[in-house]
């Protein structure tokens, strides 16, 4: 048997419990280990519960795992909801100086031991210590983890917080914990990153010039990791006063010839439709990242889901195209933010990448190298590359559907545009042959648009059943697929990553050969299963769907669709 072990912290928000997390999660990276680390929390600066889920494996993991091994309560509350979640074997670890009963919970006093090493504030150090030592990491480990994390402050604070982690080793050093495993001394099997962080370095890689924002989670990290980049690259971010400045400043930057984003949440890409028009009409390069949360309204600000899916394919009034795109997982992020740049730039469209709060805020291992393009094709006109720059015409009809774009105040080109239908010089009109010329023009790009469509990833798409997925569900949709073919169920994965234009041809190819398939979506309705029938003709058989905020566990996707499968064969 391989490592697979999950440790989850828990207490108020403001008990230091994603700093525990980070450490763990440091330590385990630095030695060759996988780790993902999910985040959850209310969206309240103080109190409430709070927790995070740090899953550590010898092997690449898309999930976190619904058994917890290791439980450290920094708080009475967080006992009382997650001590029946402890696998056999499991131990939990409770904040208290008081004896408390039960094989499976032992106290240590973690306030207590922080204040004595020099402060309350390192009780989440104290943690760290305890949980690395039951786990069997050697003490060097988290040492080296914690002269890292402290480089920038004082000594003192260094020495304060090593005496803390000890003391966190010392109270532990004679509980036997099953779980514990031997650590490997590895290099890193690749980089530790939160997916807000990928998208950002995604972006650079792009060459994004310009962001906009309006600050609303979970899309926040995305331009916190941004704007840390403003002194390292030819980069402006920019926090705006509300959604709709965010996305028409976005739009007005990518006008003048750079590459433009924002980033928001669905209340906030609601606000944004008018923009997706304006850029439509414009035909202006705009990306969009939509980080999903459950709705309507304010919803449940700092939980996941995948709700916004139909909106964002027919988002703004009257019909034009546009990419929507959807990773499924940390390296395809990185590669799907750079094919966003690129496509809008190419077919002069907005491109809208689908994550969600799960993916933006856990953490996970990014396996392949984070290397930009060597060069970034732009699709810009100069003077030069136009037969008659004096009569350029913006919105000429062409067969791709796709004008020569000039940038304004570049040459002698002048670059007319407006909200209004036009003619091809831009002008406003309202002729019948330039409305029917220019919807049709604009139509015309969804023949090369549906080419550059990436077909859906697929595990054994020769399966009798197939589980089909997109967006940041893929990982637990792939680990409940190894767990169904355990069981001896012909099954495999389908993870649909580009979803608008749909690729038609091979949805219908790999869904056409399956007896049956099951949706895995974090919806009410479905909402991707339903996009498929429409295109295809095909319906599954059966859906297994979350809405509660919560992301999936393989083990319950598992649990859905084996008893599904029992009831057809008996």
């Amino acid at each position: 048997m391989g490592i697979d072990v999950t440790v989850k912290i828990g207490g108020e928000a403001g008990q230091g419990i994603q700093t525990v997390g980070e450490l763990l999660a440091a330590a385990c990276h630095g030695c060759g280990l996988h780790v993902l680390v999910v985040n959850d929390f209310e969206s309240r600066i103080r109190g409430g519960h709070s927790f995070l889920q740090l899953r550590i494996s010898d092997h690449p993991v898309g999930a976190p795992d619904h058994k917890v091994h290791l439980l450290v309560a920094l708080n009475q509350r967080t006992l009382d909801m997650h001590l029946s979640e402890l696998a056999e074997n499991g131990l939990a670890v409770f904040d208290s100086s008081q004896e408390h009963s039960g094989d499976n919970v032992i106290s240590v006093a973690l306030t207590d031991m922080a204040r004595k090493a020099g402060g309350a504030i390192m009780a989440n150090t104290v943690a760290a210590g305890a949980c690395l030592a039951l786990l069997g990491a050697p003490e060097s480990y988290l040492e080296r983890v914690l002269s890292r994390q402290f480089k920038d402050k004082k000594e003192k604070i260094l020495e304060n917080n090593l005496q803390a982690a000890r003391s966190g080793v010392q109270a532990v050093s004679d509980v036997g914990f099953v779980p514990a495993f031997d650590w490997p001394d590895k290099k890193p099997a690749g980089k530790l990153l939160s997916g807000a962080r990928i998208l950002a370095l995604g972006a650079l890689a792009a060459d994004c010039r310009f962001a906009a924002f309006y600050p609303m989670s979970p899309a926040t990290g995305i331009l916190a990791d941004l704007t840390g980049f403003e002194k390292q690259a030819p980069l402006v971010v920019e926090q705006a006063e509300d959604e709709i400045a965010a996305v028409n400043m976005a739009i007005g930057a990518s006008f003048a010839g750079v590459r433009a984003m924002t980033a928001t949440s669905g209340g906030g890409f609601a606000l944004m439709t008018e923009g997706l028009g304006i850029a439509a009409m414009t035909e202006t390069p705009i990306v969009i990242i939509n980080s999903q949360r459950p709705g309507p309204a304010t919803g449940l600000p700092t939980r996941t889901a995948q709700g916004d899916l139909r909106f964002v394919i027919h988002a703004a009034q009257d019909e034009f195209p546009r990419f929507v795109m959807a990773p499924t997982g940390l390296d395809d992020a990185f590669e799907t933010m750079i094919r966003a740049f690129g496509l809008a730039d190419k077919y002069q469209v907005p491109v809208i990448v689908m994550t969600d709060q799960y993916f933006n805020d856990s953490m996970a291992i990014a396996q392949k190298a984070l290397d930009a393009p060597l060069a970034i094709e732009r699709h810009i006109a100069a003077d030069a590359d136009l037969n008659d720059p004096v009569n350029y015409k913006r919105f000429a009809f062409t067969d791709s559907g796709i004008s020569p774009r000039a940038l304004p105040c570049a040459g002698k080109a002048l670059v007319m545009v407006s909200g209004n239908e036009h003619q091809e010089d831009g002008h406003i009109s309202e002729r019948i042959p330039d409305r029917i010329g220019q919807v049709d023009k604009r139509f015309r790009k969804l023949a090369g648009m549906e080419k550059e469509v990436r077909p859906p990833r697929t595990d054994y798409p020769d399966s009798r059943v197939l589980l089909v997925a997109w967006g940041a569900t893929a990982g637990a949709v792939a680990e409940s697929v190894e767990m169904l073919r355990a069981e001896g169920i012909d099954a495999g994965g389908v993870y649909f990553a580009d979803i608008w234009p749909f690729p038609e041809a091979a949805a219908e190819k790999i869904l056409g050969r399956c007896q049956r398939f099951y949706m895995v979506e974090q919806n009410v309705s479905a909402q991707l299963g339903g996009l498929i029938r429409e295109k295809t003709g095909f319906k599954f058989y059966d859906a297994v769907l979350k809405y509660d905020g919560r992301p999936f566990f393989p083990y319950e996707i598992f649990l859905k669709v084996r008893a599904a499968e029992e009831a057809i064969n008996g």
